[in-house]
Parts: structure tokens; C-alpha cells; sequence
């Protein structure tokens, strides 16, 4: 993949969240609309497309942990706080870097989905409950790639918290096939890319019963050849 090679090229072991939602779009899974901004006239202009309420975050390949450095501004309603967050982030981030302009996903749910590259079986997907309970609880299961849907569908009922995924307080049951499908897609791109090392989707946000992916990391093995 194109993108995945100029990182190479360019030494870097990470692509920066935009360009990590690209790789999954470019394999149908469904991301956050965005767009990349460095002036204010081009964030009045992405607010316009996207809409309210957004979320803005400093954006770069180099920037890990983004709530802890202020990079993240959430809720944002109109053009006014839009403004005014713009000048926060761009305040704390390098001058090389960008300020993702993001629409704000609605969703109480949230799930974690990864691939890790095993010595011995290669390419795995992981499925588990995202958001901050990722660390806490480590609720999560793996299947080596390929997934076929009967793999992903099994995954999905290995965790504890499999109920998060029902029709519960009022909230549309999950859409299993998106699920699946994101499952499978992901392992897809750990057979079909060699240089991905990892993918960290967290959260994939539950929007009525649809998944979206809200942030996304992609790590490189610089030394796979």
C-alpha cells in the first residue's frame, strides 16, 4: 500500500490517525468523517461539511496519548468554540503537525478492536471492550487470520461483556455483520500487509447500531524485509 510505503521511506515507525483511518477505509471500514486542517479558514470550511458538534485533535505520526498532552477538544457547537479549540491544540503541537477535524460519534458503547503480529501464527485479530476499560478489564478474545464470519461471530460471545452488544436500556442491538465484517477486514490487512505490525481500533463506537471506528493506530515493522 502506497501510504504504508512512503512511512517506510520516511523512517517512521507509526502512521498518525488519519492516515491509520485511511488504511481502514481503503478496506470498507467504517471510520469517523474527518479532514486534515492547518489553517482556520480550512476548519470553518471542514466544519461546514462535517457538521456539528465535532471533535478536534492534534494529529501527527509522532503524537502518542493525545488527551494527556491537551490535544483533544470534544463537543465542540459552533464556529466560535471551533476557533477557540483550533488555537489551544495548535498552541501545544509542532509546527509540522496538523488538527484533525472530526465529527462527534454518539454512542455509549465502546469496543476495542486490534491485530498483533505472533512469531509463531502470524497476523491475530482481538476483539474486546474498549474506551477506558480496555486496560482495566482486558476483557478480550483472539483468532489468527483469515477470519471467516463463523470465527469473528465466536469472538465476539468469547468476551465476558458480550452483552454490551445486545439491545439493552434502550439502546439498538449491534449490527454483528459490521462487526464481523471489521473483524475479518482487519485481518485482511495483517495477511496482506507485511510492514503492519499492529492496529489498535479504540473505540469503535456503537452510533445506534452501527460500529465506527473513532480512533485508530497503525504501527510499522521497519524491519520486516
Amino acid at each position: 500500500m502506497e501510504l504504508i510505503e512512503k512511512a517506510l521511506k520516511e523512517g517512521r515507525a507509526t502512521l498518525s490517525e488519519y492516515e491509520s483511518k485511511l488504511v481502514l477505509a481503503s478496506y470498507g471500514i467504517p471510520v469517523t468523517k474527518e479532514l486534515l486542517v492547518d489553517k482556520v479558514q480550512d476548519l470553518i470550511n471542514a466544519a461546514k461539511e462535517i457538521g456539528y458538534p465535532l471533535v478536534l485533535k492534534g494529529c501527527s505520526s509522532g503524537i502518542a496519548h493525545k488527551t494527556e498532552k491537551g490535544l483533544i477538544r470534544v463537543d465542540i457547537r459552533n464556529e466560535a468554540e471551533a476557533k477557540a479549540a483550533f488555537e489551544e491544540i495548535a498552541a501545544n503541537i509542532e509546527t509540522e503537525d496538523s488538527i484533525l477535524v472530526q465529527e462527534m460519534v454518539k454512542g455509549q458503547r465502546e469496543l476495542v478492536i486490534g491485530l498483533t503480529r505472533d512469531p509463531q501464527f502470524g497476523p491475530c485479530v482481538m476483539f474486546g471492550l474498549g474506551g477506558i476499560f480496555t486496560e482495566i478489564l482486558k476483557d478480550i478474545s483472539f483468532r489468527v487470520a483469515p477470519l471467516e464470519k463463523r470465527d469473528a461471530l465466536e469472538m465476539m460471545q468469547d468476551i465476558k461483556g458480550h452483552k454490551i452488544l445486545e439491545a439493552v436500556r434502550g439502546m439498538e442491538a449491534a449490527d454483528l455483520n459490521i462487526f464481523s465484517d471489521i473483524l475479518i477486514k482487519v485481518g485482511q490487512i495483517g495477511l496482506e500487509n507485511d510492514d503492519v505490525k499492529e492496529i489498535d481500533i479504540n473505540p469503535v463506537i456503537i452510533s445506534g447500531s452501527q460500529p465506527v471506528a473513532v480512533d485508530a493506530l497503525v504501527v510499522l515493522d521497519n524491519n520486516s524485509d
